[in-house]
């Protein structure tokens, strides 16, 4: 049985080409396992920083500014209005390891999703490890669903929420509905998740330590240094909680997800098991694998990338379609 269609399938030359750029291209930051997770994510902000700055990406024009009450204190949201009324309020959480970037990390797909599909599309400015280690950023993302859940709608007139994130943020999306769930009886609220490579075990699956020696953006080493940094000092018995890799969760009762992954993904086997187990769990669920692949494939400029926004705008089309259930 093959993961991916024979469109995808003709893409594979290219894909393979561009992944010769990610072997030529120097390694984001060094990580010293034993060396001061503070100082290394300061190391990496300022890579990551002077990154964005080369390449030039303006701030959509489009965001509008919103700060609400959270755990921590103020908490910004970076808040997208359709041109007509709202078909539905998206939350959307940025990846980043859980030590970087911001909100404005989603303007592009923000901006295309108010514009295309009509939904508001709200990213929260969550804190950061390892300055606010584990629970904080959960916390503000709980913050700012319920409140997208409550006054959001409100707001906007939309009742109908979905959560999102790439990569770290995917981990805290699902960990945010569960949590919806669980803590507010709000499920019925919820009517889909849109996880994009994420990261859903911390104590590592396969993949996270070998991938086969397939050419990533990711390696060992740089996602151990994320996982101590969100985690810092904790054992793997304490890293099982469900809050923490929601891979051990109860998962009955989700939305419909769709979980979307590059073969080559150092966490492809994260998003293997997830849609795994919620089709035992008789759970709606799409997965959506791109072979030759890697972490965060969907931002280059690649017949790939092309075929996974395919994919994600009919996702969206059939969601908002009628009442969406």
């Amino acid at each position: 049985m093959r993961l991916w269609t024979d469109e995808i399938e003709s893409h594979r030359d290219e894909a393979r080409s561009v992944l010769g750029l990610i072997r030529e291209a120097p390694k984001p930051f060094q990580v010293d396992p034993a060396g001061d997770l503070f100082a290394q994510a300061g190391n990496a902000r300022k890579l990551f920083a002077e990154r964005s700055s080369q390449a030039a990406l303006e701030p959509s024009q489009l965001a509008r500014e919103s700060v609400i009450e959270g755990p921590g204190g103020a908490l910004r949201l970076r808040v997208f209005l359709p041109e007509g009324a709202a078909r539905g309020l998206f939350l959307h959480i940025h990846g980043g390891g859980w030590i970087l970037g911001g909100p404005e990390m989603g303007d592009p797909q923000n901006e295309a999703l108010a514009r295309k599909h009509g939904l508001v599309a709200v990213s929260v400015d969550y804190r950061l490890a390892p300055e606010n280690p584990y629970p904080a950023a959960a916390d503000d993302c709980e913050a700012a669903a319920v409140w997208l859940l409550s006054e959001g709608a409100k707001e906007f007139g939309a009742e109908r929420v979905f959560i999102g994130g790439e990569s770290s943020g995917a981990h805290l999306a699902l960990v945010t509905a569960n949590r919806i769930r669980e803590r507010h009886g709000l499920a019925d609220r919820v009517h889909g998740l849109n996880l994009v490579f994420g990261i859903y075990d911390l104590n590592g699956t396969p993949s996270q330590r070998d991938n086969g020696g397939r050419e990533d953006l990711l390696d060992p080493q740089g996602i151990r240094m994320f996982i101590e940094a969100f985690t810092p000092g904790m054992s793997e018995e304490q890293r099982r909680d469900p809050d923490i890799s929601p891979l051990n969760a109860d998962l009955s009762g989700l939305p419909p997800s769709l979980i979307s992954v590059g073969v080559n993904d150092h966490f492809r086997d994260d998003s293997l098991f997830l849609a795994a187990r919620l089709l035992a769990e008789e759970q709606p669920v799409e997965l959506a694998v791109f072979p030759d692949s890697p972490h965060g494939f969907t931002n280059l400029p690649s017949k790939m990338a092309t075929a996974f926004q395919k994919r994600l705008d009919g996702w969206w089309a059939e969601r908002l379609m009628g009442d969406g259930s």
